[in-house]
């Protein structure tokens, strides 16, 4: 498997991974996690809690921008240093993402955020480079 789809994986399971510190403040807010209804308890979270779900989120509509950008590399055939480059660059980015929402580090997050959105375009945009 290349570097690229390694990343695509990796990015996948951040989604989830992400997930654990939402359900640790669901707990901690009620001090139990509601399996019944975790939306609902979700939406009572505030402070951590609220930014680890955010992150949470964010991951998901992540995702797909980047995921459409490895493939449309690997579809076009479109190989080489750049690419694996801009994968990994994005799996960092988003790594960072998470860490500085979840430390309420506002601009860095959004810094970071930026530089793993403009990889995923730039990964779309490999075929034409």
């Amino acid at each position: 498997m290349s570097l690229p789809f390694w990343c695509i994986f990796i990015s996948a399971l951040l989604i989830f991974l992400a997930k654990a510190p939402v359900a640790r403040a669901m707990q901690q807010e009620s001090g139990t996690y509601d399996n019944h209804h975790p939306r609902s308890q979700q939406a009572r979270l505030t402070g951590f809690g609220a930014r680890a779900l955010a992150a949470h989120l964010n991951s998901f509509e992540a995702f797909p921008l980047f995921a459409v950008g490895v493939l449309m590399a690997h579809v076009t055939q479109t190989h080489g240093v750049l690419v694996g480059v801009l994968a990994v660059t994005f799996v960092v980015a988003r790594v960072l993402y998470l860490l500085f929402y979840w430390a309420d580090l506002h601009w860095q997050r959004s810094l970071v955020w930026g530089v793993g959105f403009l990889c995923s375009l730039l990964l779309m945009l490999s075929p034409a480079l």
